[in-house]
């Protein structure tokens, strides 16, 4: 009989990531304070014992939910217990027909899980600044260029971030999406150029200093990327990256509501 209820006690919720702890790397970053406070995590029990989780996480919007475990519990957590009207979901494929049960889904997206062993490390060195929060409004200059980019000013404050610079304007940059000293680990991204400095290597470089600075803090380190860009695979490989799994990401839209 499955049970679903909140979660509020961060070491059973951490207890369950571990179980994989690659592709919960995201969620188990948002157990830091500055980031848990702005959660929802809900768990299935079957026989006692804690079987699926969803998390959502509404720093940033839509929100996004995160699922993890066995399909059964999920479709009770999103059938009474967590029910968004809008979300930007990451889950596994074979979460995706609990998810149609009570979403209307977009085109889903497969990505990439890749993590970095340190001893696979292999740097590219390059001349780079590191930013500090004072570049927030050039990061932002730089990434409004982009197509869907997560960007958020807070990622600045809390994590690493790398930029080239030419004729004093920021044309390249990588950074992480979140970094967690509490739980020994960070995810590297918002990585971009502008399309006018591409295929010169400022992309590599910029991700490469921010991964050899996330190494010397001891972190796992690992990334997202979609698995159409080969372009950019090629790049995380070159810098020691290996694949670790599949994903998907989709935005959903609750059956009977509307948006605007």
């Amino acid at each position: 009989m499955w049970q679903t209820h909140r979660l509020t006690e961060k070491s059973e919720i951490l207890s369950f990531l571990e179980k994989d702890r690659w592709y919960a790397a995201y969620a188990i970053g948002d157990l830091e304070p500055s980031l848990f406070a702005q959660c929802q995590w809900y768990g299935a029990e079957s026989d006692g014992e804690l079987r699926a989780l969803a998390l959502l996480f509404s720093g940033l919007e839509p929100p996004v939910l995160f699922t993890m475990g066995e399909i059964p519990g999920l479709s009770m957590i999103l059938g009474s217990a967590l029910r968004p009207p809008q979300i930007y979901i990451t889950c596994r494929p074979e979460h995706l027909p609990a998810l149609r049960a009570f979403y209307n889904l977009g085109a889903p997206e497969r990505m990439l899980r890749m993590i970095l062993h340190p001893a696979d490390f292999r740097p590219v060195p390059g001349e780079v600044t590191r930013l500090s929060p004072a570049y927030t409004k050039e990061l932002e200059r730089l990434y409004s260029l982009a197509q869907g980019n997560a960007f958020r000013p807070y990622q600045v404050a809390q994590g690493v971030f790398y930029g080239i610079e030419r004729k004093g304007r920021l044309v390249a940059t990588a950074g992480t999406h979140l970094v967690s000293p509490t739980y020994g680990i960070a995810a590297v991204g918002n990585v971009f150029t502008d399309p006018r400095y591409r295929n010169q290597g400022y992309g590599t470089v910029c991700t490469s200093a921010v991964v050899e600075e996330l190494l010397a803090r001891q972190l796992d380190v690992v990334l997202n990327v979609s698995e159409a860009n080969t372009t950019a695979i090629r790049i995380y490989e070159r810098l020691g990256f290996h694949r670790y799994c599949h994903f998907i990401e989709v935005i959903g839209v609750r059956r009977g509501c509307r948006t605007s």
